[in-house]
């Protein structure tokens, strides 16, 4: 008895050491993103930002969920629509999830009576668990093409 006492306590000590929780579905948080960009549910995007969310596109850099939330978001999800996402990788597990591929968009037109264009490019969005366990966009970077016309 007194032998499995201390084997007891070393597997209890490497449990408590393991990460706990299952992995993130990343493919699950980046289609509720796409869903609420593709309904214009701005606050609820805004909402899946973490504080210090960070956005690159080309030359752009926003830091934090406010200047992200006005600049990339409020700034842009009235000028696209139809956003579609092609994973190509990914990785998850208890606190960090990424999927990078590819995405396309139906660009509207500034002026009525202008023809649609057709955006497209590569795409990486990096997900972390928050302290109140939820899963929050933490980086999006968007590497994109030329617009053509639809």
């Amino acid at each position: 008895m007194k032998t499995i006492i201390p084997m007891l306590a070393l597997v209890a000590t490497l449990a408590s050491c393991a990460k706990s929780g299952e992995p993130a579905n990343v493919q699950a948080l980046n289609q509720q993103f796409v869903q609420a960009w593709n309904s214009k549910e701005t606050d609820k995007i805004i909402g899946m930002l973490d504080d210090n969310v960070q956005f690159a596109q080309g030359e752009t850099r926003f830091s934090g969920k406010s200047e992200v939330g006005e600049k990339w978001v409020r700034a842009t999800i009235n000028t696209i629509s139809d956003l579609r996402l092609s994973p190509r990788s990914s990785v998850a597990d208890t606190q960090i999830a990424y999927e990078a591929g590819t995405f396309t968009v139906e660009v509207l037109p500034e002026v009525a009576g202008e023809p649609r264009g057709i955006g497209e490019g590569n795409v990486m969005l990096l997900w972390k668990k928050a302290a109140d366990e939820s899963w929050k966009l933490s980086y999006a970077q968007l590497e994109d093409l030329p617009v053509r016309v639809k």
